[in-house]
């Protein structure tokens, strides 16, 4: 399988999904260690991939995303967008409802 469909096979399985540098157990910069903030509050698994440990999908992700930066947050196969837009969305509440309703789907 190439790169491209590697992602696109992550992105199909997991309902939702955070590419990000480092893990939500040691995030490798602030920008991922807000979203994985985010989103434990939130209270819902999800998936994630570190992209440190995986160059290839670091790089192709952007092309395919369009979009430079990480964290990326995927939910239900749609790009959310990054750090400014998760958060946002956080204190919004509208990051609990999306991903309540993407988990709930995928029960």
């Amino acid at each position: 399988m190439d790169v491209l469909e590697v992602i696109k096979d992550q992105i199909g399985k997991n309902a939702v999904i955070l590419y990000m540098k480092g893990t939500p157990q040691f995030p490798q910069c602030g920008f991922s260690a807000q979203v994985v903030e985010a989103m434990t509050a939130v209270g819902k698994p999800f998936a994630y991939v570190n992209i440190l440990e995986a160059p290839e999908i670091r790089q192709t992700l952007k092309e395919y995303a369009n979009w430079p930066t990480y964290p990326q947050l995927w939910v239900k196969g749609e790009l959310v967008g990054g750090c400014d837009i998760i958060m946002d969305m956080y204190r919004a509440g509208q990051l609990k409802t999306l991903v309540e309703e993407a988990a709930a789907e995928a029960e």
